[in-house]
């Protein structure tokens, strides 16, 4: 039997990829590929500051070498690869964005704060993290004043020191065929054996996330302090790059997209900002098709950003970034060997991805 021609198909589904092509290309076209030098002036303080909310744990902290000429620092990337250009000036000096302002702080669960940053966007100090990208596309994308404001700290789980309020607790049983109890927020301790009386720690589920807001809610209550001449602020999205802690938990990993999912919906909730977006960041050494606790923890990401259609209500303010193509290397427990590219790559991936949310391209 002789086989008809299918031309009128291959047309049609010709034209299709054609369309599809031209439409994706059409709004990437209204993101630039590379960020502009930033132009020295100030933002228009007539508008509430834009507040960007950073969260997380050593990830987010950032261990990105600056100085020094060899491979993996700051300087190196610039200087010798020609890398982020924006970052330096004609001169060879750093660049400094007078309309995105830089704050971090930090503290031990609810223990007093410690401030790092309180400066216009620039390189400052020794290390660096995702903020430098972040604050540079946020502050392109953004016709207003806008603070990036960090609030973290190193070696904090999801589910358990930053489990927000109202996370539930759960069984789990490990390989060995033992039932461990994990409390919901404020319960203590950590994880205790099912049918044993729980000890009580002076740690709770929560601590660190109700220290990390309470400090994020002081810089805020003194905006003038942060942000010179600032009258007013929103909270505009927050970005989250965190998992380390949990990963090497077979019961947290287990629970990591539905305490993300939490989070998402409770700082929403806690900051008053339904509209905020929220965007994350995986393990820069997990592979997608990874079985481990990084991959649950990459797949939990993934599910959540509004594109994959899990979850409606997150479509157009989510975003996830798999950050492995990013990463030059090592892994997160190891703080990426200090490579100053990961942090600047990752940084500027979560910025982009928040400046299309922002524009409406997600």
């Amino acid at each position: 039997m002789k086989t008809q021609p299918r031309l009128p198909f291959i047309k049609s589904l010709t034209l299709t990829i054609a369309l599809a092509f031209v439409a994706v290309s059409a709004a990437a076209k209204d993101l630039p590929k590379q960020l502009s030098d930033p132009d020295g002036k100030p933002a228009d303080m007539t508008k509430p500051v834009q507040v960007y909310l950073l969260l997380g744990q050593s990830n987010m902290l950032g261990f990105g070498q600056v100085a020094g000429e060899k491979d993996g620092t700051l300087e190196h990337a610039v200087k010798s690869k020609k890398l982020y250009p924006y970052l330096v000036d004609a001169a060879g000096k750093w660049t400094e964005r007078k309309d995105v302002r830089n704050v971090r702080v930090m503290g031990s669960g609810l223990g007093g704060m410690r401030g790092f940053n309180n400066e216009w966007m620039t390189i400052k100090g020794g290390r660096i993290g995702p903020e430098i990208g972040i604050g540079h596309h946020v502050g392109e994308a953004t016709d207003a004043p806008v603070m990036i404001l960090k609030s973290c700290i190193g070696n904090r789980a999801l589910g358990w020191d930053l489990l927000p309020p109202g996370g539930e607790g759960f069984e789990f049983t490990d390989a060995k065929g033992v039932t461990w109890i994990h409390p919901g927020y404020k319960g203590t301790p950590e994880r205790w054996k099912k049918g044993e009386e729980p000890k009580k720690i002076k740690w709770y589920a929560g601590m660190q996330y109700d220290g990390d807001i309470a400090r994020a809610r002081k810089v805020l209550a003194e905006l003038d302090k942060y942000y010179p001449g600032a009258k007013k602020y929103e909270i505009a999205g927050f970005f989250w790059w965190q998992g380390d802690r949990d990963s090497r938990s077979a019961a947290l990993s287990s629970r990591y997209e539905k305490n993300l999912v939490h989070l998402i919906k409770t700082l929403r909730k806690d900051f008053n900002a339904p509209k905020a977006k929220f965007v994350c960041a995986s393990l820069g050494q997990t592979k997608k098709g990874a079985t481990d606790g990084g991959g649950k923890i990459l797949n939990a990401m993934l599910a959540v950003d509004g594109k994959s259609g899990k979850y409606p209500e997150f479509k157009g303010n989510v975003a996830a970034i798999y950050s492995h193509p990013l990463s030059k290397g090592g892994s997160s427990g190891g703080h990426y060997s200090g490579n100053a590219e990961t942090y600047m790559n990752v940084g500027d991936a979560m910025g982009r991805a928040m400046a299309e949310l922002l524009k409406g391209r997600n």
